[in-house]
């Protein structure tokens, strides 16, 4: 979720706000500790920065995970793009190196993202 918010430089309000809620409501993060989220985005930062960071920080992602998980943490990663309502290039490129990393299906991928941008629309923006 970090590196989704984090992978085109800049980290909005609406991206930290969604990735607090997330934490905060999903069973995946229950058992996590409360310094948990911090210390992960600093890491994140800091891998990001370095050469090749976005590809390495995907791998680790990839071999944490079981296959059901993966499927988890990429409709997380899309939710969190979505949420400033624009999704960026850097985070377009990192949604598809971790699609390609994941091998996921495509249809799965498309539905996940599509979901997340709607989730995201707004009622006066019609």
């Amino acid at each position: 979720m970090f590196a989704a918010a984090a992978s085109d430089r800049t980290v909005s309000q609406p991206e930290l706000l969604r990735i607090n809620s997330m934490v905060a409501e999903l069973p995946a993060f229950r058992s996590l500790g409360g310094d948990w989220m911090s210390r992960e985005a600093q890491d994140c930062g800091r891998l990001l920065s370095k050469p090749d960071g976005m590809g390495k920080i995907v791998q680790m992602i990839v071999g944490a995970l079981s296959p059901d998980l993966r499927e988890t943490a990429y409709a997380l990663a899309a939710e969190v793009a979505s949420s400033d309502l624009a999704i960026k290039d850097g985070e377009r490129e990192f949604l598809k190196l971790l699609e390609e990393a994941m091998q996921l299906d495509p249809l799965l991928k498309a539905a996940l993202e599509k979901a997340a941008v709607v989730r995201h629309r707004s009622i006066l923006e019609n």
